[in-house]
């Protein structure tokens, strides 16, 4: 873990609720795809989010839902506006969490996601991209309403890059526009693989949806020790 100043190039909307941030660290910084940093408000407050971005680019990229609902997040995206028009710095501790992808296993992977959970499957699923990594990925991303699907034209771009990359968006409550799949995401992996035996499993998202996938992925064959969450430690 490396505590750093980071400037606040960027702050936009990628819907009415979500935000994309870009922080440019004040020297390089260190971490894996799939980690998270934490954004520190005060020596006391302190919040996580998951980095988007790749390792080893120059800006670090967040998803943060800054709705009303969620004081969690729009407090910390408040922070970070102030800072951007003082034309302060933020503090933040990179390289946190144990649920990096994991790039010496072969096995095929399942990368799951709920809401702005899938700012930490983007960035793996780019840097599978990058690696160029001969073997099936299937990128599950679930939200609410299609128009939370922020990023669902970047990822069919990603699936088109290698015949073994799929990307399958699911709508909870899709109206009648929607041609695509509907209903609880990992109802959607559920109903998509007969076992999960053979799969390293990535998850992102609400602590109760965690729980959730973990103990139904389980009895459809998934190993304890090949699903990844930093949620499983608090739940």
């Amino acid at each position: 873990m490396t505590t750093i100043s980071c400037t606040v190039d960027l702050i936009e909307a990628l819907t009415p609720t979500v935000n994309r941030v870009l922080l440019t660290p004040a020297q390089p910084v260190s971490f894996s795809s799939g980690q998270y940093l934490q954004l520190c408000l005060s020596d006391s407050d302190k919040r996580p989010f998951s980095i988007a971005s790749m390792p080893g680019q120059r800006q670090l990229e967040l998803h943060i839902g800054g709705s009303v609902a969620d004081q969690y997040a729009s407090q910390a995206l408040a922070h970070l506006l102030q800072q951007h028009q003082l034309q302060q710095p933020v503090q933040a501790e990179i390289g946190l969490g144990n649920a990096q992808w994991r790039a010496d296993s072969e096995r095929p992977l399942i990368l799951l996601a709920g809401g702005t959970g899938f700012s930490y499957v983007y960035s793996i699923a780019q840097t599978i991209a990058a690696a160029n990594l001969d073997r099936p990925v299937f990128v599950y991303w679930g939200v609410r309403e299609q128009a939370a699907l922020y990023h669902n034209s970047v990822m069919q771009q990603w699936a088109a890059q290698n015949s073994k990359y799929r990307f399958i968006p699911v709508v909870q409550q899709p109206d009648d526009s929607w041609q695509g799949r509907s209903g609880m995401v990992h109802e959607a992996v559920l109903e998509d693989f007969v076992s999960l035996e053979a799969y390293d499993i990535y998850v992102a998202g609400p602590f109760a949806m965690a729980g959730v996938v973990r103990n139904a992925f389980i009895e459809q064959g998934a190993h304890r020790e090949h699903m990844f969450a930093d949620a499983f430690a608090y739940i």
